[in-house]
């Protein structure tokens, strides 16, 4: 059996969180498709081909992962890459009903779509791309937080 899931998000940037919860899934999955969400409702600090580029260099040669570019419904686009499982982060109990009822809407667009949630790792567990953008524009040190390529393109854009 081949296990393919798709990891979405808006990757803006890819932080060690993000990058924990693709390794964890490869534990289960055979197949991980990291689709990098075109953000229409936000500006975003990397453009759509930026991210994807980063992810490409965090995961490497690793083809297991495909990182590709989506936009419309996380339901079609899974169908259209053959993938029964979605695989999305929890780190708090915040993040919890959205994603709960995300994960029912797209039970209700696609009935054999499964989501599973993952808790990173416990010292990642406060970390966002929101807040690893607002402590690199204000000069902050992430290089804990992001993997190093990613703190290159944040060095580029803030200086």
């Amino acid at each position: 059996m081949n296990r393919i899931a798709v990891y979405p998000g808006a990757f803006d940037p890819a932080t060690k969180g993000h990058e924990d919860i693709i390794n964890r899934s490869l534990h289960f999955v055979d197949r991980l498709i990291v689709a990098v969400a075109e953000n229409t409702t936000k500006t975003s600090l990397f453009s759509l081909q930026e991210r994807i580029e980063l992810l490409n260099e965090i995961v490497g040669d690793d083809d297991r992962v495909e990182i590709r570019p989506f936009h419309g419904l996380l339901a079609d686009f899974a169908h259209e890459m053959g993938a029964a499982i979605v695989v999305r982060g929890l780190r708090a109990v915040s993040d919890f009903e959205y994603e709960f009822q995300m994960a029912l809407m797209n039970r209700k667009l696609r009935d054999d779509l499964e989501t599973v949630f993952l808790v990173p790792a416990r010292h990642l567990t406060f970390l966002s791309s929101s807040i690893v953008r607002e402590v690199a524009s204000l000069g902050g040190d992430v290089a804990d937080l992001v993997h190093p390529t990613v703190l290159r393109a944040l060095e580029g854009k803030f200086g």
